[in-house]
């Protein structure tokens, strides 16, 4: 009996081994910084960005140095006791007009780029996760992190041999 016991406890014992290992998760990591900076797609993206921000950069120092030749007109003018103070409350209330148009240039101008760079980024952002999807499902990953920082994903401890970033690289066709 005792024979018996000890075989069907060492039986129970195999059979949980045996189905811990069957649902042990398996777990990678990958690097997004580091294929993101080698894609072709995210150096023409910043490229066009660069672009979009030099020009609207000049644009907005042309108002800046329209305004401020004005202010320096009017002061000149004012100096000389060419205006009347009538004319001088007018002239500031279209200099005020013009800092107000600056600014909204500026918000316009962030908000521009930021809807640009979306645009730009999230297709290249969805290739990227699909490609890591798909080395998941075909290396049997349960979990993929992403060591890169900023993506706010700590590892205390990674074992090399589950780094996925040239399995994603591949895929990408890099």
């Amino acid at each position: 009996m005792k024979k018996i016991m000890k075989v069907l406890a060492l039986v129970c014992l195999l059979a949980t081994i045996g189905l811990t290992s069957a649902n042990a998760q398996k777990f990678g990591y990958v690097n997004s910084a580091a294929v993101l900076a080698e894609m072709a797609e995210v150096k023409q993206a910043d490229s066009n960005m660069e672009a979009l921000q030099k020009q609207l950069q000049n644009k907005g120092q042309q108002m800046v140095k329209s305004y401020q030749t004005k202010l320096q007109s009017l002061q000149k003018k004012e100096q000389a006791g060419e205006l009347s103070p009538k004319q001088m409350e007018d002239e500031g209330k279209r200099l005020q007009e013009e800092e107000k148009k600056i600014a909204t240039f500026e918000q316009d101008m962030m908000k521009q780029i930021n809807e640009k760079r979306n645009s730009l980024l999230q297709p290249i952002f969805d290739k990227v996760n699909a490609a890591i999807k798909t080395v998941a499902q075909e290396n049997g990953y349960q979990y993929i992190f992403d060591t890169n920082a900023s993506a706010g994903s700590i590892i205390l401890y990674a074992d090399e041999s589950n780094d996925v970033t040239t399995l994603v690289k591949s895929k990408l066709g890099m």
